[in-house]
């Protein structure tokens, strides 16, 4: 089946129309980005009445990987990665992530506080004083071991939540927020992107740049 876009289109739109998934139409129509064409024709694929075709934005913290946060919402690192077009498996804090939202009866993610360890804290003790599990806390802060040092900063869920927010219609394609910046002498991709608080790979990515070799004057999208 083929579907020719019309104007006020979003993928998630069409794929709401069609009970298929906004992951599915990319993979089948080599999409790179969520950017629409009107007159645009796309595959649909068949529905499986499976697929989630909803997804949610989230923030990415200190001490999260695409695999903690494919892992915690029942999802994969590719469909991630897919999903928001990125090109290596690097996250920025802050970075604002489309997650596929595979069980549509949640609308609500636990809080989180940061915990220092001190001396003599176990993770039993710890999870006993906030209520929550040693498995939870294992599970948030993707550790592989009980073992734990002194002065290590630990994810803790608390009793609130936090509710998801959701994107729909046109809100699903996000905004063009970059600003410009003019390459100066001794200036690097890593040095810029530390200054701005993000990757050298999404302004790689940004500006299609091949290498990381930079032109005094040369102007980037930040």
């Amino acid at each position: 089946m083929t579907y020719t876009v019309k104007r006020g289109d979003t993928l998630y739109g069409i794929s709401n129309q069609f009970g298929v998934s906004v992951v599915d139409i990319m993979n089948l129509n080599n999409l790179k980005s969520t950017t629409l064409s009107i007159g645009q024709v796309l595959k649909i694929p068949s529905s499986s009445g499976s697929n989630p075709s909803n997804v949610f934005t989230y923030t990415v913290k200190q001490g999260d990987s695409l695999y903690n946060i494919a892992r915690r919402y029942e999802t994969t690192v590719d469909q991630i990665i897919k999903l928001n077009n990125l090109s290596s498996n690097l996250l920025s804090i802050g970075q604002k992530l489309l997650v596929p939202e595979t069980d549509e009866s949640v609308t609500s993610l636990p809080s989180y506080i940061n915990y220092t360890v001190k001396r003599g804290d176990t993770l039993y003790s710890i999870a006993k004083k906030y209520n929550t599990s040693v498995n939870d806390i294992l599970k948030d802060n993707n550790l592989n071991t009980t073992s734990l040092s002194l002065g290590q900063n630990l994810k803790i869920r608390t009793t609130g939540t936090t509710a998801i927010e959701e994107c729909y219609g046109e809100e699903f394609i996000p905004p063009d927020n970059s600003i410009t910046y003019t390459v100066k002498k001794g200036d690097s991709l890593w040095k810029i992107a530390n200054q701005y608080n993000t990757s050298v790979d999404n302004i790689k990515l940004k500006n299609n740049l091949t290498s990381n070799n930079l032109s005094i004057g040369q102007i980037l999208k930040i």
